[in-house]
């Protein structure tokens, strides 16, 4: 069952750039992980959302998420609450909808080329 993984950040002054940058350059995603999306959620707010092919891929990928986190660390400010610099939460899809796949256009056959219509010429007046 797909399981996702969701994680909220806020980004110290001078940092935004760096913090992102540093997704972008991520690369090669973690086994079992199907697509990562950083989403910005606000001034130096961020929302880290991660696609799975179960919560078993989740749970192994653990060390490596936070050994990127660690190298991170020095970039978030504390959520405050008891939360620390992030706000982590995970689980199975209980309702997981995608949009219908787009409708292919008609392509039109190419057959014989049709005679180009002869335009009507004003019909000139006789004399009377």
């Amino acid at each position: 069952m797909i399981a996702f993984n969701v994680v909220r950040f806020k980004v110290k002054p001078g940092f935004e750039q760096e913090f992102v940058e540093r997704h972008r350059s991520i690369g090669e995603l973690m086994p079992g992980m199907r697509q990562l999306a950083l989403v910005k959620t606000g001034d130096a707010s961020y929302c880290l959302v991660g696609e799975w092919r179960s919560m078993g891929h989740i749970a192994a990928a653990r060390p490596q998420m936070i050994g990127i986190l660690d190298s991170m660390r020095h970039m978030l400010e504390d959520l405050g609450l008891g939360l620390g610099v992030t706000d982590p939460v995970s689980g199975e899809a209980v309702v997981n909808q995608r949009a219908p796949a787009p409708a292919k256009k008609k392509v039109k056959a190419k057959g014989k080329p049709k005679p180009a219509k002869k335009k009507a010429g004003k019909k000139k007046k006789k004399p009377l």
